[in-house]
């Protein structure tokens, strides 16, 4: 999952001033964009992405202030709705609208934190990581392992569990290296973010496509190619400076812990029930998430069960031990970005409702056109993040075809990675080099980054339009 910093709808909306009374989301726009009180929501919005933009150095949460904006966005949004004479059951259905938009991600998000963190606590990416410290591996061939590896595991778990495996990784063995460790966390940042884009579960913004039906679920494959160029073309304009010495192995092993492995079955089948559900049922696909994890919640059960059974018998080492509490793992879920999420749904949501979303798409999809517009749209995720760009976009409904809803899905999944800051993946990583990966750094490469984002754009038109 991509976490988050920035929302495009401030600078949109001072590129494209005006408004527009429409209907949309299931329930009558207000169109009061040009009263006072709106404009005092769209600074509120401003004012809470840049304590967002400034988390690292105010050591603020960046749930914190989108919330705050969310609550008195639709409180000001309340009295200019009374001012209009709309009804109070009519805000009403705006609000549950919205309501419903996050509930079903919240859900589903949190499944798929709780399967990641339960997977972190049997070590199954710990012995992953050991097994790959022992391989002895040049460090060009770990330049490519790590990023083979980023580009594939970020389809199932997030690009920041992806990023942190591989960048720990990399630190272990080349952290004397200051020029493999840049390179190695670059080309992780590009692969996590690339193999995220062709998966439905791959980022936040492809569920929220793939949710919101605008395609269907084994539609994103169609992005695997341009993906792969994605990542492949700064990746092999970078490894001919990735230092071919030979670091040498660090003799570590790591035991999975038991059931780590039915565990990751679990969650394989907890991702086929929520297709199953969305398919066959025609039910939203976290109905099935929330299936999968009750079979987790099982399973647990018998893990714990077994491992008191046995406990009387014989003293167990920490390799054997299965106790495990579920909860416990439901608790440890990311809540910063889930809540975050609230706050930008209905942040967004209300300035959607006010108009502004509807002003937007009339100026930038009817007058630049969806192919501008969408390459434009994953730009500004370098900058921004790609989660309130996307609800923007969605909450905004233009008439687009599965090429289109294909091509903005992969513009803002892998635009974030021009910059280190475009991408958890990236801050993540720039956190735990120890001031080796930086901003400037990245910075360096980021025209090797931007060929691979043209060239994944080109692959697209040329394959799947």
């Amino acid at each position: 999952m991509k976490f988050l910093k920035n929302g495009l709808l401030p600078v949109l909306l001072a590129l494209f001033p005006g408004w527009v009374n429409a209907s949309g989301g299931g329930y009558e726009v207000l169109g009061a964009t040009e009263d006072p009180l709106a404009y005092l929501c769209i600074a509120i919005f401003v004012l809470a992405y840049i304590m967002v933009m400034g988390e690292e150095v105010l050591h603020l949460r960046k749930s914190k202030p989108v919330i705050l904006a969310a609550g008195i966005i639709w409180a000001l949004i309340a009295t200019i709705a009374h001012d209009y004479g709309v009804e109070h059951e009519a805000l009403r259905v705006a609000v549950l609208h919205n309501l419903g938009e996050y509930s079903a991600l919240f859900l589903f998000l949190l499944v798929a934190m709780t399967f990641i963190n339960t997977m972190e606590e049997r070590l199954v990416f710990d012995a992953l990581r050991a097994r790959l410290m022992q391989m002895g591996l040049s460090f060009r061939q770990l330049f490519w392992v790590t990023g083979t590896l980023a580009f594939f595991i970020s389809p199932v778990a997030d690009n920041l569990t992806t990023a942190l495996l591989m960048g720990a990784v990399i630190m272990s063995v080349g952290g004397d290296s200051k020029r493999f460790v840049t390179l190695a966390m670059i080309n992780v940042v590009v692969a996590a973010n690339a193999g995220g884009a062709f998966s439905p579960f791959g980022d936040i913004t492809t569920l929220m496509v793939w949710q919101a039906g605008k395609v269907e679920f084994f539609g994103f494959f169609a992005l695997f190619l341009p993906a792969v160029v994605n990542y492949l073309v700064p990746a092999l304009i970078m490894t001919v400076f990735v230092p071919t010495e030979k670091p040498s192995a660090i003799n570590e092993r790591v035991h999975i812990k038991p059931g780590g492995l039915v565990v990751c079955g679990l969650f394989m089948v907890t991702i086929i029930l929520a297709v199953t559900f969305e398919k066959v049922f025609s039910l939203p696909p976290f109905m099935g998430m929330m299936t999968g994890m009750s079979l987790l919640m099982f399973y647990t059960w018998y893990l714990t069960f077994r491992s008191q059974k046995m406990a009387p018998n014989h003293q167990l080492d920490e390799s054997e031990k299965g106790e495990l509490d579920i909860f416990l793992k439901v608790a440890k879920a990311e809540w910063d970005t889930l809540l975050f999420f609230f706050g930008i749904i209905f942040a967004v949501g209300g300035l959607g409702y006010l108009g502004y979303l509807e002003m937007i798409s009339s100026s930038m999809y009817a007058e630049l056109g969806a192919s501008v517009t969408n390459i434009v749209a994953g730009l500004v995720s370098a900058v921004v993040d790609n989660i309130p760009v996307m609800f923007a976009i969605i909450s905004m409904d233009p008439e687009m075809g599965n090429f289109q809803w294909l091509l903005i899905t992969l513009t803002a999944g892998v635009g974030g990675s021009l910059l280190s800051v475009g991408s958890a993946a990236g801050v993540a990583l720039m956190g735990t080099s120890k001031g080796t990966y930086t901003f400037m750094g990245h910075l360096r490469w980021s025209w090797a980054i931007a060929l691979g984002y043209a060239a994944s754009v080109g692959v697209h038109f040329l394959l799947n339009s």
